[in-house]
């Protein structure tokens, strides 16, 4: 047997391999890692910017998130059968076949900005060639507004062959996805010695905890870029990114990592099918895995499909099994909202910019849950936590997670007042709100435009026009609006009646750090968990069932946690949403307002949901631990000697 690999498995008989190449497990583990790290990059960065592509195309939180984990869908139809089959292919090619897929995938995400027309921020009113619109107070009849809403229609008409493109594109980057890690772990496991393997793999983990980081912080810089900077001259925007209009060149990181990942992926084209392999230990594990893989080589795909069901039944038939993997879900369900939606959360409840918000993520969040998976493996190594106790243990870092995360729901900024949605000026009006009061009766107002200006009476406005103001300061050197002045709506005790553009600052935008460095904080204490709870999913299942449950615990997480928990996240923001944008068609486009009281308990309130439910599972996980570890010591005790 060892003969049959020496000549099968050095090199391709159509291709000789450089020795530095077809022996080199270093080299493949550096190109490796940094797939890796691009692979979650990209999925990074497309989660910081899945807010804005919101904003920008008036989609809600929970069309968003779920377009954020559609990728899921791809990548479960098929890892079961790469994590059985691993072995029988030529790995590196399919590697590197699945990157440029990716890429293919992420660039077509970017396809939409390209057929989508110029972003328009403000269409009320028409203004001159040297003015902006201002979306003043002024007596006009519909006739820009009918312009304007024979263009919507055909944006919206649009939109459809968007979605097309974003689902298409998400389901390839899912598929791109799916021989990336399995394949490249059983690689270097198969190749490296043994005694290197655990090393090799962590290497690969270790460089692919930098991916999400610098997925942020590359979010971070391109949303602080004006979306339409092809088409128009920055100098000439009258926006900034602290400005609610703004929406940032989200598309730009998808090209950036899109051609990355494309050179990264050339590599693996050049890896041979099996290298020269190490000298293995003759130990009778070994022995035994030799001939596991043999017999999964022998297996046809129709032996497979036949035995598909009796392996499932096996698996489902162990409850600790089963119990731990659930309770992994509810883990990764909570960091699938972080991921997702904590640049929102922070952008609503502390008023911060969404450039700055993927900047705090990345820079902190991130490496806090990358320091705390970190310590949970060097946990489990050093007291050699048996299989008995790490569901308690588990159980206990999640009850201080929950006690921990308490106090962030009173750290955080109420609702400001906005005229028409949440507050009124009239003493008669009843508890419903309209926009249209006695104030901006004499003024042609559009509901659909969303101009947000603060009154020096601390009102906001979601228009200069529902704030009855009629004219407005311009800096021509800065080409921005300083002040809307002449405001019927405003009045002060010193008949102060201007109004300042964008949002009224919130009172407690001092939380925004402390709220960022808990949330880490408390992230960094909850990975605690992930290595256990992973070791534990390895010792439930007998050693011959270990590579096919890998696949199913991967199939049974996205399914139950990372395909639903987006779009479950979302669907709980917007049930906190108080104004809805609407274009002149009246149809429904992103939320513009929150409560934010609302916002801030619903969202945390899920997070400790899913972790309450997790704690349950752990308890019940402890105690069938107990009794398969009573069993494998009875079994061992009566095997013969």
């Amino acid at each position: 047997m060892e003969a049959k690999l020496e000549e099968s498995d050095r090199v391709n008989p159509r291709f000789k391999y450089p020795k530095w190449i077809s022996s080199n497990i270093k080299l493949f583990v550096l190109c490796h890692g940094m797939l890796q790290c691009t692979q979650l990059l990209h999925s990074a960065y497309f989660k910081s910017s899945i807010v804005t592509i919101e904003k920008q195309f008036g989609l809600s939180s929970f069309s968003s998130g779920f377009i954020s984990s559609l990728h899921e869908i791809g990548n479960s139809l098929l890892i079961v059968f790469v994590s059985y089959f691993g072995s029988r292919v030529h790995r590196p090619r399919l590697i590197g076949m699945g990157g440029l897929l990716l890429s293919f995938g992420a660039f077509l995400l970017a396809l939409p900005h390209f057929i989508s027309e110029r972003y328009k921020y403000s269409v009320a009113t028409v203004g001159n060639a040297s003015y902006p619109n201002t979306d003043t107070c002024q007596p006009v009849n519909q006739t820009h507004s009918l312009k304007h809403c024979t263009k919507s229609d055909i944006q919206f008409n649009m939109m459809s062959s968007m979605w097309a493109i974003i689902v298409i594109a998400q389901l390839i980057v899912g598929i791109g996805t799916v021989p990336i890690q399995p394949f490249g772990i059983s690689y270097v496991d198969d190749f490296a010695e043994p005694s290197n393997s655990p090393l090799y793999i962590a290497i690969l983990f270790a460089i692919s905890v930098f991916g999400p980081a610098f997925g942020y912080l590359l979010g971070s810089v391109m949303l602080h870029l004006f979306v339409d900077l092809d088409r128009v001259d920055p100098a000439t925007i009258d926006l900034k990114p602290s400005d609610p209009r703004w929406i940032g060149a989200w598309w730009l990181g998808l090209l950036i990592s899109s051609s990355i990942l494309a050179i990264a992926s050339v590599p693996y084209f050049f890896f041979p099918r099996e290298m020269i392999p190490q000298k293995k230990s003759g130990s009778e594990s070994d022995i035994l895995s030799e001939m596991e893989e043999q017999k999964m080589e022998e297996m046809t795909i129709r032996e497979f499909i036949k035995m598909f069901p009796k392996m499932i039944v096996r698996l489902l038939l162990n409850p600790l099994f089963i119990v731990v993997v659930l309770a992994q879900c509810s883990f990764s369900s909570v960091v699938a909202g972080l991921s997702t939606y904590l640049n929102k959360f922070l952008e609503k409840q502390y008023s911060t910019t969404a450039s700055y918000a993927n900047f705090l993520i990345g820079s902190i969040t991130l490496p806090g849950l990358a320091t705390g998976m970190v310590l949970g493996g060097l946990f489990m190594k050093r007291f050699n936590v048996p299989l008995v106790k790490i569901p308690w243990y588990s159980a206990c870092v999640l009850s201080i997670v929950i006690s921990l995360t308490i106090p962030l729901f009173f750290m955080g900024c109420s609702t400001q007042k906005i005229a028409g949605i949440n507050y009124s000026k009239d003493v008669n009006s009843s508890s419903s709100f309209n926009l249209k009061a006695d104030c901006n009766a004499h003024c042609f107002c559009f509901d659909y435009t969303f101009n947000p200006v603060c009154g020096v009476d601390t009102i906001e406005y979601i228009s200069p026009c529902q704030a009855g103001c009629t004219h407005s300061a311009f800096n021509h050197s800065t080409r921005m609006i300083m002040t809307y002045n002449n405001c019927s709506c405003i009045q002060t005790s010193t008949n102060e009646d201007f109004a300042h553009p964008g949002h009224c600052k919130v009172s407690c935008s001092y939380l925004l750090y402390p709220m960022v460095f808990c949330i880490s904080f408390i992230g960094m204490i909850a990975s605690l968990t992930h290595n256990p709870l992973y070791m534990t999913v390895l010792r439930a299942v007998r050693q011959e069932q270990k590579s096919f449950a890998i696949g199913i615990q991967f199939l049974i997480m996205r399914m139950f946690a990372w395909l639903p928990a987006p779009a479950l996240f979302g669907a709980v923001i917007d049930s906190t949403c108080i104004r809805w944008n609407k274009a002149c068609t009246g149809n429904r486009g992103a939320c513009s307002y929150y409560d934010n009281n609302l916002l801030r308990k619903r969202y945390l309130g899920l997070q400790v949901g899913y972790n309450i439910l997790g704690i349950l599972l752990l308890l019940i996980a402890g105690w069938k631990a107990k009794k398969f570890s009573a069993r494998r010591v009875a079994a061992q005790n009566t095997e013969p000697v």
